[in-house]
């Protein structure tokens, strides 16, 4: 028997258990596959397929089309984890229509959720998508989509005024009807704070312990990103990236040497067949032999 879906109900009842949500991002059928296995509480279909998997410099370059093709190949996947789908830039701020609009679009996708970056500045779209049906994450602190505005990947929330930008922030997203919000490379500490200062569910990537659940970047993890970012938080469990390269670089020398195809690899014919097809071919080589 399969394990129930879950839901906003089941986050929430982690938090009131005081159990850790388990939560990493997959933009493919694969790792969503594999991740379900695992027993993951949430996939998360980030922007950040931006870096990971189009190998651009930021997340800034990744539309609507390009994500609902991750969307699509993620949900196709996912039977028992929470999903939520991350609004790329532009998607969600230009109007509340808009935002609607993308958000019900991954919605119909199979996502359980969306994800916006923003806290007061975003609260009216929130709003929106949230009174049109839509369950809607908020994400603090660290904003891929704000980099010019932040002077780049820093640290935010490291004193207690921006601490306390970022509880006013979250309480607007709690008002506007959010029911999560993720907090992105920001101290322990003040992760604590907002965790206790509002009564939403509250999710880090870098925020330290004291929150209800960890996101993590499956490609970080695993080993595989190809680029130069290297969070301080990222912990790597696998090295997946030097075994793919590995195995394509032995792949590579058994087809140069001849290794590769070998016997086992070849589909088996009747030798009588075989033996007429050989001839065939002897006689073709003649041919050409001969009309040179």
């Amino acid at each position: 028997m399969s394990a129930p879906k879950v839901t906003v109900a089941t986050l929430a009842a982690l938090k009131r258990r005081g159990e850790k949500a388990v939560f990493v991002t997959a933009y493919d059928y694969a790792t969503a596959t594999f991740a379900e296995r695992a027993g993951v509480d949430m996939l998360l279909i980030g922007d950040s397929a931006a870096m990971t998997m189009l190998g651009l410099p930021s997340t800034l370059g990744v539309g609507m089309e390009e994500m609902c093709v991750f969307v699509r190949a993620v949900c196709r996947a996912a039977r028992r984890a929470f999903v939520v789908g991350d609004l790329p830039f532009l998607s969600y701020q230009p109007s509340d229509e808009e935002a609607i609009r993308n958000a019900g679009r991954f919605v119909a996708l199979g996502c359980d959720a969306v994800k916006c970056e923003g806290g007061a500045r975003v609260a009216a779209r929130v709003r929106a998508m949230v009174d049109a049906g839509i369950a809607v994450m908020g994400h603090l602190g660290l904003t891929p989509q704000s980099l010019g505005q932040l002077g780049g990947y820093r640290v935010q929330g490291k004193s207690r005024a921006a601490v306390e930008r970022l509880a006013e922030d979250a309480l607007a997203l709690r008002d506007a009807g959010a029911f999560a919000v993720l907090l992105e490379a920001v101290p322990a500490e003040a992760a604590a704070y907002v965790r206790e200062r509002v009564d939403l569910l509250v999710y880090g990537i870098g925020a330290g312990p004291h929150v209800d659940g960890q996101l993590v970047i499956s490609h970080d993890i695993l080993g595989n990103f190809v680029g130069d970012i290297a969070p301080r938080f990222v912990r790597r469990y696998a090295q997946i990236g030097a075994e793919i390269e590995r195995a394509f670089g032995d792949y590579a020398a058994d087809v140069r040497a001849g290794r590769f195809p070998g016997p086992e690899h070849c589909y088996p014919i009747d030798p009588e067949q075989e033996a007429q097809i050989r001839e065939a071919r002897l006689r073709l080589a003649q041919t050409v032999e001969a009309t040179r």
